[in-house]
């Protein structure tokens, strides 16, 4: 199975329970302290390839990066404290979002999974949901991510028309 097909399945177990309306497979690039979305049910809206730096909200990065637990933002007020893209995550229907490190067998990050649906859908129980389908298919998912290599030799230059940009996703 290839990366995609991974991140497909997971999307649609996901979609079972606790239910999402956005999803993204993002990898972490610890060289740049940076997220790159490979998978994404938005490609419009949040292009495979795009990179968010991590200048996002510490308590996102100590929470979800350092100590390795998943994040829950339940409404538009704790998602907008963490996400510069509120706007556009909120056009699209969703207001909550819930980030699920993926960690390999030394419990390093790999990736991060990003659920999102409308505001006030997710509690608690959706994390612990959430995990148990990430734990399922753990194996699979630390393979789809390592699948990408993280460094790059050469940064491409950003006027690049083909090549994704950074972006705050």
């Amino acid at each position: 199975m290839n990366s995609d097909e991974v991140f497909q399945q997971t999307f649609e177990a996901l979609q079972q329970d606790p239910g999402v309306i956005l999803f993204t497979a993002l990898q972490w690039i610890p060289q740049r302290s940076s997220l790159k979305r490979l998978f994404t049910s938005h490609p419009a809206e949040y292009p495979v390839g795009g990179e968010k730096t991590v200048e996002i909200s510490p308590g996102w990065l100590g929470t979800v990066i350092e100590k390795k637990e998943p994040f829950l933002a339940p409404d538009l007020t704790a998602l907008r404290e963490v996400f510069a893209d509120s706007e556009l995550i909120q056009q699209l229907g969703c207001g909550a979002v819930i980030n699920v490190p993926v960690l390999d067998q030394q419990r390093n990050v790999v990736g991060v999974l990003a659920l999102l649906d409308a505001e006030g859908k997710y509690t608690q129980q959706s994390v612990e949901t959430a995990v148990d389908v990430v734990k399922a298919n753990l194996d699979e998912l630390v393979q789809a991510f390592k699948a990408h290599p993280t460094e790059i030799a050469e940064v491409p230059e950003a006027t690049d028309p083909d090549v994704p940009g950074k972006d705050t996703v």
